[in-house]
This record gives C-alpha cells, sequence and structure tokens, in this order.
C-alpha cells in the first residue's frame, strides 16, 4: 500500500447510506421499513446487471425508480410516498465516519474520488448536500462508459484519468462484487464490511477488511 496515489471510494453503500431514505420514513412505513429498504436496493442492483447484460441501459435515476415501483408493490407500501423515498434518496445520509475520514486523507495529499454507478447529477447532489463536494478531485459515473460495474471499463476510467497503474489505486467498497470487481481489474481492493456479512467466490479476496472507513487511516 506505500505506492498508493489515489483513493477510490464507492458511493452507495459505502459513504453513503443506502438505507437512510427508508429510515427516514420509518415511522409512516412501520416495522418493515428495513426490509423494504434491503429489496429495494437488492432489486437496483439486479436491475443494473440484468440492464448491462441486455444491453438495455438506463440510467441509475431511472433504475432506482424503477426498483421502487417493484418494491412498494411488494411490500404493500402506499403509492403517495414514492416521490419522498426518491426526493431522500437524492440527499442520503453519509456514515458518521466518513467527514472526518476524507478530510484527513485530504490533509495527506492523496487524490479522492468517487466511481459510482450514479449520474453525474446524482453524485453532484449528493455530496454537495452532505457538503463534502470539496474534499474530491473527481466524480467518476458509469455513464462516461454507459454500462454498470463491475464490467472493466467502469474501473478503467480513474486510470485514463490519472495516467496511473492500476497498482496504485487503492478502491474501497462495502459491495462485495465491486470489491471482487475492482480488485479482479487490478486496484488494490479494500472491502468495508459494516454488517458482518460473508465475502463472495468471485476469484478475489481483498488485501483488508474493515469494519467502517476509520480503520483505513491505519493502512494507509
Amino acid at each position: 500500500m506505500k505506492n498508493i496515489k489515489a483513493i477510490i471510494f464507492d458511493a452507495y453503500g459505502t459513504l453513503f447510506d443506502v438505507n437512510s431514505a427508508a429510515e427516514k420514513c420509518k415511522d409512516k412505513i412501520g416495522d418493515k421499513w428495513e426490509s423494504f429498504a434491503n429489496y429495494w436496493r437488492t432489486t437496483q442492483l439486479e436491475y443494473t446487471w440484468l440492464r448491462s447484460l441486455m444491453n438495455r441501459h438506463k440510467d441509475f435515476w431511472q433504475i432506482t425508480e424503477d426498483s421502487l415501483d417493484k418494491s412498494i408493490k411488494a411490500f404493500n407500501i402506499d403509492p403517495s410516498m414514492k416521490d419522498e423515498l426518491l426526493n431522500l434518496y437524492k440527499v442520503l445520509s453519509p456514515f458518521k465516519e466518513v467527514p472526518e475520514v476524507l478530510k484527513t486523507l485530504k490533509e495527506k495529499k492523496f487524490k479522492l474520488a468517487i466511481l459510482s454507478n450514479g449520474t453525474p447529477t446524482l453524485l453532484s447532489e449528493l455530496v454537495k448536500s452532505n457538503k463534502l463536494d470539496n474534499l474530491f478531485d473527481d466524480l467518476f459515473s458509469i455513464e462516461q462508459v454507459g454500462i454498470y460495474k463491475p464490467d472493466s471499463k467502469v474501473y478503467d476510467l480513474p486510470i485514463k484519468r490519472y495516467g496511473i497503474e492500476k497498482n496504485e489505486i487503492a478502491f474501497l467498497s462495502a459491495n462485495t462484487w465491486d470489491v471482487s470487481g475492482g480488485g479482479n481489474y487490478g486496484y488494490n481492493s479494500i472491502w468495508v464490511n459494516r454488517n458482518k456479512n460473508v465475502f463472495d467466490n468471485l476469484d478475489y479476496k481483498p488485501i483488508h477488511e474493515i469494519k467502517d472507513l476509520s480503520e483505513l487511516l491505519n493502512i494507509i
């Protein structure tokens, strides 16, 4: 890890809590809010992979809405909540340690960037609403290549932008498939395992496993 020049973060589930939109509505949704949030997220990811395989691209915001429509029906949620949930998704809350860790890394002069399925507009709004926009050098969106992670064309983006080697990037994600995607591509992939999950068998094991981003400071 001594040759690291750029630290690249996944956004959804890694920096920002994807369940925070539903959690803010838990009084209306009831006890099933967390199961509903997890179903929405799982469906959203499945749609990104399926559309990539079918070559039927829609941007992440359209997929987020489509997967929400299905989730509302599956959990019998009041359809009138759709707009509220979508608006909250635009301003997801960061995990509590994220701002301070990013500030510390910025002070250490690393290039910091997000590499995400999100659209450029979504990512820009997300970092600005949480006052993190001054900490990132770049916000890389899959819309630049028109296909979702874990396609290698997505992981190419920071390499082409910075003119550095694959092993000069530390890549962090909470999603095991994304850690494997980046790792198989050639990144130094680090798994942010916030929920004590089991890693997938996808021909890659992360070089480090951390429980939250604060542990990154002991590695870099």
